[in-house]
């Protein structure tokens, strides 16, 4: 059978679909008539929305979260975003389907992200900043997860080699901000490349995106801040300083309180790392959700994370 794409769909709209698509996010709702199923169903090209309205008890039990599953359903353009209106739905055996449909990968090879990421380990002249990016990254098989982990569950680069594309950015743009700003560009690098390390700790690798329960529980920031004291401490003369130095860029990246921050930046390179990360982060989770959007949509989905809809520029 041959894969219709999500970002194909709206070429489909008011026809019907038959295909295997990845369960993102499944849950039981209340509406006006009852309860219906609310999914959200993805492949490597993007995700969408269906609703099964009716007679989806036996299949509730059939499936859950992470699953592939086998539709039939009515592609509907409701309030400018498609959607799925499924007639039928069950689980899918592994035999039936290529994973590969559902593996969402960077744009960027990850021979060119590698290349970029070490180009900024390089720029470090600080011989114990350098020691202890070498330290953690020239380990193979810890760079293996590195480069192939995520960024996140749902928000900005979700998606294999996410991670170190966004590391890669955030370096990128400090390395940008520094000829702006008296900084310590040593300092900064470092504390960009190292900010979200212990990523490949907090989320699976391999689609949906979950957390780990060493994500949930700990969290990356208090793991990375682990990671970087454990290596430090075997560098000989690690200046205590400069070590606390770069667990504040970590241990502050978010910003605030609110946003799980364990301290608030307190140097300029924490106040700098922490914009030029939001800066990335938010800009590619505003730039996914237009990409995900109709070609003749004028507006996004509802981002819920930040409370609102984003109107698409078409001038």
């Amino acid at each position: 059978m041959e894969h219709t794409f999500i970002n194909d769909l709206q070429n489909m709209i008011g026809k019907e679909v038959t295909g295997y698509y990845m369960v993102a996010e499944k849950e039981i709702r209340e509406g006006k008539n009852g309860l219906f199923m609310r999914l959200r169903l993805q492949d490597r090209s993007g995700s969408v929305t269906g609703y099964v309205w009716k007679d989806f008890q036996k299949a509730d039990e059939s499936f859950s979260a992470g699953d592939v599953i086998k539709i039939r359903a009515n592609v509907q353009l409701f309030k400018e975003q498609i959607q799925f209106n499924i007639s039928q739905i069950r689980f899918a055996d592994h035999s039936e389907y290529n994973i590969e449909l559902f593996l969402v990968r960077s744009k960027f090879s990850p021979e060119y992200l590698s290349e970029r990421f070490f180009y900024f380990v390089d720029k470090v002249e600080n011989l114990f900043l350098k020691q202890l990016l070498r330290d953690i990254f020239d380990d193979k098989e810890f760079f293996a997860r590195f480069l192939n982990a995520p960024a996140a569950k749902s928000w900005h680069h979700n998606y294999i080699h996410g991670l170190i594309e966004h590391t890669v950015s955030v370096a990128s743009i400090c390395e940008f901000v520094s000829s702006m700003y008296p900084v310590n560009l040593d300092l900064l690098i470092t504390g960009a490349l190292l900010h979200d390390v212990a990523k490949v700790f907090e989320y699976s690798a391999q689609p949906p995106i979950e957390f780990t329960d060493l994500g949930r529980l700990v969290g990356h920031l208090s793991l990375s801040d682990q990671l970087i004291c454990e290596k430090a401490r075997h560098i000989v003369g690690f200046p205590d300083d400069l070590l606390m130095h770069v667990r504040h860029l970590v241990l502050s990246h978010h910003g605030e309180y609110e946003k799980a921050s364990v301290r608030l930046p307190q140097t300029l390179e924490a106040t700098l790392l922490h914009l030029c990360d939001n800066l990335d982060a938010q800009s590619v989770g505003v730039a996914q959700l237009i990409e995900a959007a109709p070609d003749d949509a004028q507006w996004t989905e509802y981002d819920k994370l930040n409370n609102r809809y984003y109107k698409i520029t078409r001038i």
